[in-house]
């Protein structure tokens, strides 16, 4: 059949009439008469034997005649044919699309930077942004980060041309605006259509000024990111914002193969956050409706410790570099203090007090003594940024129902993460 379809016109229009008069028939037979019914169901019939038989090309022609008369008197024709045709084309190409997504691969964007350097989140320089600025009440270093800060402002050099295209291709997008009168600035909301930012209004002394198509800047806002003081005067011809913004990671969530295996120690998943304590979600304004993605550390029943070498103790068994999927995670160098966005495997509440880190980093494992009983049907997961990350060292641990899937392919942008290597070697 493969071939008297492949090398006769007659044969595929045959194909393809029959299967059209067919959908229409089915769609209207409880409106017609049993007469009805019989002669184009007879009509239907012959031309499906005639095709099944092989007979020839006028025969063939004949049989569709015949079904092309019944139809015309007995079917009612759609009124505009080719509207309801596209339609449902595109309701099928939506409904597979949603099938993908929710049993096979489900697209995922990164919007923090706990998974750094093994998966990023939305960056940017400079980055005035609190969690960047904040030093927890040590003023001179507040002070030395904003100045270096302003020296990346300072010294960028926003490319142009056939270099800024390739530069759109590795994520990172430039916003750069100069006040066109004095004044201070007023920043608005971006206007969204769908999942993207289409517009962002900025005042400066009243005038507007419209900022076009700006990045996504993740957990913060433009003025936060670009150190906008509001009550700071600027004169036309001032820098007011001047950044570069890399995209986080967009990748494909693999939802389908903890249907048929658990979730393995050292995996990077994704779950939702309904599922962790509420007490804990209040206290640490966690929402109830994200996703998060981390690694998986500790399994359902196992007692997890965080040691003073910054390496994990599971049921009395240090995890190490020799350990899959925790090669670069303990790939560190132990000599060099642990340093955000990069690996330097797990900091508990002691190590960080020693190297003047955030000092609630780990307040479920204080030090290297304290162990953590994971309850039975719970998983445990830590970002590979431990410096800044929010983890289960804060609010402990989770239900593996609430387990969405694994990370399995970053799709965007088109950097030394692409692909599948994040996962195969990183982990």
């Amino acid at each position: 059949m493969i071939f008297y379809w492949l090398f006769s016109t007659t044969v595929r229009d045959a194909v393809a009439m029959r299967k059209h008069v067919y959908r229409m028939f089915c769609s209207q037979r409880d409106l017609m008469t049993p007469a009805a019914i019989q002669l184009v169901s007879n009509a239907l019939l012959d031309l499906k034997k005639g095709l099944d038989d092989h007979v020839d090309k006028q025969m063939l022609k004949k049989y569709m005649g015949t079904l092309e008369v019944t139809a015309n008197k007995w079917l009612r024709p759609y009124p505009h044919a080719s509207i309801r045709e596209n339609v449902e084309v595109l309701l099928v190409a939506l409904a597979v699309a949603m099938a993908i997504r929710t049993f096979f691969l489900q697209p995922f964007k990164i919007p923090t930077g706990s998974m750094q350097p093994t998966l990023f989140g939305v960056t940017s320089e400079p980055d005035f942004s609190p969690s960047n600025l904040d030093f927890w009440g040590d003023r001179s270093k507040i002070e030395a980060e904003a100045k270096e800060q302003n020296k990346l402002r300072d010294d960028m050099v926003i490319p142009t041309g056939w270099a800024r295209v390739k530069e759109w291709f590795k994520g990172n997008s430039y916003i750069h605006v100069v006040a066109q009168n004095d004044g201070t600035v007023e920043v608005g909301r971006p206007v969204k259509f769908l999942i993207f930012n289409i517009e962002q209004p900025i005042r400066i002394g009243g005038k507007p000024q419209t900022l076009w198509f700006p990045p996504d800047l993740g957990e913060q806002s433009l003025e936060r990111r670009a150190g906008i003081d509001p009550n700071h005067f600027y004169h036309a011809g001032d820098e007011v914002i001047k950044m570069k913004v890399s995209a986080g990671d967009h990748l494909f969530v693999d939802r389908a193969t903890y249907n048929f295996r658990k979730p393995t120690r050292g995996e990077i998943i994704v779950f939702q956050t309904a599922g962790i304590p509420e007490d804990m979600r209040l206290r640490y304004s966690i929402p109830a409706d994200e996703f998060y993605i981390k690694r998986l550390v500790a399994l359902p029943g196992e007692h997890v410790q965080i040691g003073n070498d910054r390496h994990l103790v599971i049921n009395g068994q240090r995890i190490d570099a020799a350990t899959p999927h925790f090669e670069n995670v303990y790939g560190f160098n132990p000599d060099k203090p642990p340093h955000a966005s990069q690996f330097s495997g797990h900091v508990n509440g002691s190590v960080a007090q020693e190297y003047g880190l955030y000092p609630n980093l780990a307040p479920l494992f204080p030090d290297d003594a304290t162990v953590y009983n994971v309850p039975q049907d719970s998983y445990m997961v830590m970002g590979d940024n431990t410096c800044n990350s929010s983890d289960s060292r804060t609010w402990g641990s989770f239900p593996a129902k609430d387990v969405i899937g694994k990370s399995f392919f970053v799709y965007w942008p088109i950097t030394e993460r692409f692909g599948i290597g994040h996962w195969s070697t990183a982990q």
